[in-house]
């Protein structure tokens, strides 16, 4: 039988750890408040250059705030600085791939050239602010996961983002802020 020397016993168990894969990860928990209860990151949002998708980024920010605990998006004063900025454009829908920190900057294009070939607005904003959070497209997948984007289908018209997802979400902001890795910025295209 063997021995490891407790320093070098603990540095093992740290490797093998990170080693594992996600599905076999232990959730940590939420740090806590001086009052007990757990932190929530709150990320603001610019929609002031959306113009028509005011209906729809309403409804996509709900669906996100109504099934994580710990992210709230929330709406910028006007003249604030905002972590998601969203922008209407005539191109397909894309955005930066996060996750998005307090302080930081990421970019939503909701385009309407997917408008015009049927995809759901509402499921577009739910989609391109997942990104933002950190989570990459599961393409091909089928309309019950948010972040299958457009192969899904014109038909479907989920916005709610799955169990996966919320945990994803939830695990990745469970630190209080989400921590990103270095060269990790990219944005997405959600063209089919």
């Amino acid at each position: 039988m063997h021995y490891l020397r407790p320093g070098i016993a603990a540095a093992a168990a740290a490797l093998l750890l990170a080693a594992a894969p996600a599905a076999h990860a232990v959730t940590a928990t939420q740090p806590t408040t001086a009052s007990g209860t757990a932190a929530v990151v709150t990320l603001r949002y610019d929609d002031s250059r959306a113009g028509g998708w005011q209906q729809a980024i309403s409804a996509g920010v709900a669906a996100w705030n109504g099934n994580v605990g710990n992210v709230r998006l929330v709406k910028a004063a006007p003249g604030t600085r905002a972590e998601i900025v969203i922008v209407a454009t005539t191109g397909w829908p894309q955005a930066t791939l996060g996750p998005v920190r307090p302080g930081g900057r990421a970019s939503v294009e909701l385009g309407s050239q997917a408008v015009a070939q049927g995809y759901d607005r509402t499921r577009i904003v739910a989609h391109e602010l997942g990104h933002s959070l950190g989570l990459p497209d599961t393409k091909p997948g089928p309309c019950s996961q948010l972040m299958s984007g457009s192969t899904a289908g014109t038909g479907c018209r989920n916005a709610v983002p799955d169990t996966a997802e919320r945990s994803r979400v939830e695990n990745t902001y469970s630190a209080g802020a989400a921590v990103r890795t270095p060269g990790e910025s990219r944005v997405l295209v959600d063209a089919p």
